[in-house]
Order: C-alpha cells, then sequence, then structure tokens
C-alpha cells in the first residue's frame, strides 16, 4: 500500500515522499508524507522515531511533485502531511488540503472524563 518515492535536490539532501494508512484509529484513509532529511536513511529514521515503525521505501513510483518539495523545503520541520486522495497520488483533488506538521497527525485526541 505504501507507494512512496524520493528526490534528490542540487544541494544533495532528498525529500521522500510516502502514502501511508493514517495512524489515528477513527481514521481507515491514508495520508501523503513528506519529509526532508540528508538522505533516504535518515528521512525514513525520521518517521521511525515518531512511532511509524513499518515505514519501507520500494522503489521510486511516487516520487514527490515540486509543488510537494517547495512545501517541505518552507516547513521548519521539514516533515509534513496531509490527507491522500483514493485513487492516487496527487492531482487536481489535493490542491484543496493544506500541508500540517506532522505533531498534528500524531497527536492523540483527548478522551472525556
Amino acid at each position: 500500500m505504501a507507494a512512496g518515492g524520493f528526490c534528490k535536490l542540487p544541494t544533495g539532501s532528498v525529500v521522500v515522499a510516502l502514502n501511508l494508512p493514517s495512524p489515528a484509529a477513527h481514521d481507515a484513509g491514508a495520508v501523503r508524507v513528506l519529509v526532508h532529511a540528508q538522505n533516504r536513511a535518515r528521512a525514513l529514521t525520521r518517521l521511525r522515531n515518531l512511532g511509524m515503525r513499518a515505514v519501507y521505501l520500494r522503489g521510486n513510483a511516487a516520487p514527490p511533485t515540486p509543488d510537494e518539495v517547495t512545501a517541505v523545503l518552507h516547513h521548519p520541520d521539514g516533515l509534513i502531511w496531509r490527507t491522500a486522495p483514493d485513487n492516487a497520488v496527487g492531482g487536481p483533488e489535493l490542491v484543496q488540503e493544506l500541508w500540517q506538521p506532522i505533531r498534528a497527525l500524531l497527536r492523540r485526541p483527548a478522551t472525556p472524563a
């Protein structure tokens, strides 16, 4: 299920894009996660350190678009996400949703007392 890819930047760093199942228990959809790092291994390590243990990048079937690269480079954390469309990676249906910091995805909703 995890479609993904990467692109190498002129500076030598990479942007990795992955479609992953949403870690939120109430949401069965998928999310598109973008990570900016020095290399692919470090990008995946950043995600694993956040609790996404089974994250792998196999191939380069869905590399980040130029707009996605721009979005992740302009974010101070270099780690963002938004919901992924059901049919494909990218496309006009993604234009509607804003990129969010990874903390918003991993934040657990407070349970009422």
